[in-house]
């Protein structure tokens, strides 16, 4: 695997700040850290981000990533992440994390 970019590292640096219990979407990712996009976001999660809590990134429509969908499901309810009722979504009104 390759060693990761300086745009890797700073990804994963604000994935690494993402409190328990709450959640960023690959979007929200890219427009805190002010460069990149969502695209950019879930490549480098889906090279590097074994080593950060991956799973507190999700889909702009609170789905975990499809790859790993159950695991991630089972860690975000083990963080508390609020859920939608059916519990397949990320409840990202209650649950989406600013950066503050």
């Amino acid at each position: 695997m390759n060693e990761p970019t300086p745009y890797d590292e700073r990804v994963l640096a604000v994935v690494a700040l993402i409190p328990r219990g709450t959640v960023m979407t690959y979007g929200d990712v890219a427009e805190f850290m002010g460069e990149g996009g969502a695209r950019a976001v879930g490549g480098v999660m889906r090279r590097h981000g074994g080593s950060v809590p991956w799973h507190r990134v999700v889909l702009s429509d609170g789905r975990p990533v499809p790859t790993y969908d159950d695991l991630a499901g089972a860690l975000l309810v083990d963080d508390d992440t609020p859920m939608t009722p059916d519990g397949r979504r990320v409840d990202l009104a209650k649950a989406r994390w600013d950066g503050r």
